[in-house]
């Protein structure tokens, strides 16, 4: 907890920096001449239904981009789909709805854009249920990034650094029926892992192919392929949950792969991508960078049919994915809306999403079901839900216990989730956004569990939320 503080304050202590969205509760979230969601705007109008029209301010934000390139929306909320793609705020080449507002904070230095955002929760989590644990520990993650322009187009690095090797013991805290990856070398049941150190490590480049289309190519040592949706930690329909998703392995547990290579072509509100990546899962040494042949393949299909909407579907072949199976390759397919509204003090995100896995030994088949959605409101409040159904294995029966010889993986049933969540900004850390929250969690157990679990487990997670906010002027 000290040691993220200090990097934060160390970070935002270089320079003062502007905000594209204040975390500051008090100040104002809006900057003048900024079109912004959930701000007030001279030049804009609302719409019967709560919404800000900006009117002709998207018509001037397109001829700027054309008379400055594509870094003359730098500091502003993107407008179209390509400035959305060419800010890159979001995990990997994803995307998310453009109306999305970003916690990012921007500081020009020369020809570079620098910029910072980052997300640090310190959880008390409490489980009933034989199988519930009890745990104190942090889940965050920094990310510094710059761009510039450069010939044609905009080049940036980005790096996604993670203290959770550090801030959670015992390689996992626990999440009842969460499954995936190992701890001391037996697989971890009942827990989720931590991140890595290094969760990106990143350099992009976007290539201006007239007014409406762009090429760009994604290089990565460790990186997220185009495969998916924006990973759950960078979500905004998911940013103030503290824990993982259950169906996190069918959905996006590829956010962190090594040795990725993507490329993709953008026109108006299409984009279609195909990356090379290693396929094999991150061990359990946390604070290394692996590395591996490129052995597996992904393509990824975006629309984004409007500001508030986007779309996805994507297709994967992973090799070897996990330590456990090493003979065993995946299908991966999944699909996912996106939906953001933007509120004059707030917003409202959502996500709908499904997941699945096949493998192409034994053809068995998971699939997991997500819906989440975050209500801001007022500026300081936020309330979410998100509500799962994700297909359990019999590896969960066997609890973390070495899997006996000839052991075959499969699917035994369905767990249900639900979870809803409040948290309030308050003023507790100087240039700190610090919220205090709380969630709670209830399950539908199938009956092949119910011995094993109850009928009706549940958790509670209590929580102080940190995010870097700049210095603003009153």
């Amino acid at each position: 907890m000290r040691l993220l503080c200090i990097v934060m304050l160390s970070i935002l202590s270089l320079t003062p920096l502007s905000a594209q969205q204040s975390g500051d509760p008090k100040a104002s979230p809006c900057m003048p001449g900024m079109p912004m969601p959930g701000c007030p705007d001279s030049s804009a109008q609302q719409s019967s239904d709560g919404q800000l029209v900006q009117g002709g301010r998207e018509e001037a934000a397109g001829m700027q981009m054309g008379k400055t390139g594509l870094m003359g929306m730098a500091g502003m909320q993107p407008q179209t789909f390509l400035q959305a793609i060419v800010q890159q705020a979001s995990s990997g080449t994803s995307a998310e709805p453009t109306s999305t507002p970003t916690p990012m904070f921007m500081s020009q230095k020369g020809r570079w854009m620098l910029m910072f955002h980052a997300n640090v929760f310190v959880t008390d989590e409490q489980q009933s249920s034989p199988r519930g644990g009890d745990k104190f520990f942090s889940t965050n993650w920094l990310m510094p990034m710059a761009q510039r322009e450069l010939g044609n187009g905009v080049f940036t690095v980005r790096t996604m650094l993670s203290l959770e090797p550090a801030t959670i013991t015992d390689r996992r805290y626990p999440l009842l029926f969460q499954q995936g990856e190992t701890a001391y070398g037996v697989p971890i049941a009942d827990g989720q892992h931590p991140h890595n150190l290094f969760m990106e490590l990143a350099a992009l480049y976007d290539f201006k192919l007239g007014e409406e289309a762009l090429l760009s190519f994604y290089l990565a040592p460790v990186g997220d392929p185009a495969i998916g949706p924006t990973a759950y930690p960078h979500r905004a329909s998911a940013i103030e949950d503290p824990v993982a998703p259950l169906g996190h392995h069918q959905e996006d547990s590829t956010h962190i792969s090594d040795d990725v290579v993507t490329v993709g072509l953008t026109y108006r509100i299409v984009r279609i991508e195909s990356s090379g990546f290693h396929g094999r899962e991150p061990d359990e040494n946390r604070w290394t960078i692996a590395q591996g042949s490129i052995d597996s393949w992904s393509t990824r299909l975006t629309l984004q049919p409007g500001k508030n909407w986007s779309g996805q579907y994507s297709y994967g072949r992973i090799k070897s994915p996990e330590s456990l199976f090493p003979t065993e390759d995946q299908e991966r397919m999944t699909a996912s809306i996106m939906y953001n509204r933007p509120l004059r003090s707030g917003n409202w995100a959502s996500t709908l999403l499904w997941g699945r896995t096949r493998s192409l030994g034994d053809n068995s088949i998971f699939n997991s079901y997500l819906f989440e959605s975050t209500l801001r409101f007022h500026a300081r409040n936020y309330a979410w839900t998100r509500v799962e159904n994700a297909e359990r294995s019999n590896e969960l029966i066997l609890g973390e216990n070495p899997l006996p010889p000839g052991f075959i993986e499969e699917p035994i049933g369905h767990v249900q989730a639900y979870t809803f969540g409040y948290d309030h900004d308050f003023d507790l850390i100087p240039r700190l956004a610090s919220s205090i929250g709380g969630q709670f969690t209830t399950y539908g157990v199938p009956d092949v569990l119910k011995p094993i679990y109850g009928s009706h487990p549940f958790g509670v997670a209590l929580f102080l939320r940190l995010r870097p906010f700049p210095r603003q002027e009153r």
